[in-house]
């Protein structure tokens, strides 16, 4: 066996090993479609609840967790699809893992947000939510070859931004999470899924 030979079995292991250990079926679109929820999300609480005076944290709440769960079934749908586009699983050890390393400051961040809500601390909410999914966001990137990295950072500033200006914090809240999921999304289907 050649020289070349080797270096050419060493360089498919390597590739074979950074497959993987890189979840890469995750969609451009499923971000994009999670913008447009959250911005249009975002246009009903205002039209229904702002635009008419008549506040309620809880109609809040129920629009948050309506574009979370439309979100989640969109991410899940747009990864399948890409998987089977691209031969690969969509369900491996390398998913489970990506949910795993996501999950586990979600959890605690939404379990800390459910805390303050019976609290009815209404108005820290709004930070701790972006927060807590960049959070997540930048500890599961290490499983996407780092493409949810930046998301996760923008996320971040965001909830500094929610903080330093509380009172414009549910409208950088709706701009940053509609606005920057839409254009992340555009960003990582024009560059890994077409």
């Amino acid at each position: 066996m050649s020289d070349k030979d080797y270096l050419k079995d060493i360089t498919d292991i390597k590739k074979m090993m950074a497959k993987s250990s890189r979840f890469i079926s995750l969609s451009g679109l499923s971000s994009v479609y999670t913008g447009v929820y959250a911005l249009i999300g975002g246009a009903y609480y205002y039209v229904k609840e702002i635009k008419t005076d008549s506040f309620s944290p809880y109609v809040a709440i129920s629009i948050f967790l309506i574009v979370s769960v439309l979100s989640v079934i969109t991410t899940i749908y747009f990864t399948h699809k890409r998987a089977k586009k691209i031969n690969e699983k969509a369900w491996s050890k390398t998913t489970k893992q990506l949910l795993s390393t996501f999950s586990i400051t979600l959890v605690i961040g939404t379990c800390f947000i459910i805390i303050l809500a019976f609290q009815e601390k209404f108005e820290q909410l709004i930070p701790l939510v972006p927060l807590f999914y960049g959070l997540s966001l930048i500890h599961a990137a290490k499983h996407t070859k780092n493409i949810v990295k930046p998301l996760g950072v923008i996320q971040i500033l965001i909830a500094l931004l929610c903080v330093l200006f509380i009172e414009q914090s549910f409208w950088l809240y709706v701009i940053g999470f509609g606005l920057v999921h839409l254009i992340n999304g555009l960003i990582i289907y024009f560059k890994y899924d077409k």
